[in-house]
Parts: C-alpha cells; structure tokens; sequence
C-alpha cells in the first residue's frame, strides 16, 4: 500500500485573454499530446487586465497512465531532469515550467503556433488515495499514509533519475 504510482499529469498554458492566442495554445497543446484539450474559464474579475467571469482564459490537457508517464519523461529531458526543491510540495505533487516548446526532445517549430512555454503539474498517488474522492463515505487520507516531500524526490530520482538542486 505504500508504493508510490504516477495519478496525473496536467500540461497548462495561460494566455489571458480569449481570441488567437487561445487557438495557438490549444493546437500547441493537441500537437504535443495527441489529445483533445480544454479550455479554462476566469473565475474573478480582474478590471486592469479586461478580465470577467466565464472568460476563456487558458488550455489544458490532462494525462493518466502510460500516457502519463511517456508525456513527463519527454518533459523533464526538456529540463535536462533537473528539478528545484521549490517545485514539490508537501502534499505528493511538483510542478515545474517549459519556457520554450522547442526544448521538449521530439518537437518540430511550428509557424502557425510561434514561440509559446507551459507549465506542468504532477499529482502522485498511493494504493487507498480514492477514499478521499469517492461519493459515498468519503474520508481524509491519515498523515502516515500521505506522500511527503521527501519520498516525492526520492520517487522521481528512482524513477526518472531527477537531479534536485
């Protein structure tokens, strides 16, 4: 029950604004993948940055499984596999930014889409994680089973030979 396993990762790119730049991303996204991605909506309003509720704001893509696993292999070689300790949290999770899609090994430049980065977000999890989801009797994770910081670094250097800084 304490083996450590890979539940999602999601590839973001923020925009701010609806219109091409949206359309860029969102191709950028489907081209890295091979998924459909989404957009994600504003949820406050912003007045100095012409931001509202309900609009379109940025794409996303979320990844599971094997999927999952190939995609942040090629993602972190675009970070030559060096991660700050910055990028974990205590709950089981990292995330970490792309500046430029061309560093990701395997991406052609695309004109039509220009230059454009992302960010990545991982969510690790244990065996007995779904309680916390599930619809019926659903209840907290006990601290002695959570995913600390350190067993989230050694889990990436074992598993994809991560150097944290």
């Amino acid at each position: 029950m304490k083996e450590i396993k890979i539940d999602k990762v999601t590839l973001n790119i923020g925009v701010g604004e609806p219109g091409d730049r949206l359309d860029k991303a969102m191709k950028l996204l489907a081209n890295l993948t091979g998924s459909k991605p989404v957009q994600t909506k504003a949820k406050d309003r912003i007045p100095t940055w012409s931001i509202r509720p309900g609009l379109a704001i940025a794409a996303k893509i979320t990844l599971r499984k094997e999927k999952a696993k190939e995609i942040l292999k090629r993602l972190l070689e675009a970070v030559n596999n060096e991660l700050n300790n910055r990028c974990f949290d205590n709950e089981g999770n990292f995330s970490f930014g792309i500046k430029e899609y061309l560093d990701i090994p395997g991406t052609k430049y695309d004109a039509s889409v220009g230059m454009m980065g992302l960010e990545v977000a991982v969510t690790l999890m244990r065996p007995g994680f779904r309680v916390k989801r599930r619809r019926i009797r659903r209840c907290k994770i006990p601290a002695k089973h959570r995913i600390s910081k350190e067993e989230t670094i050694e889990f990436m250097k074992k598993e994809f030979g991560v150097i944290v800084k």
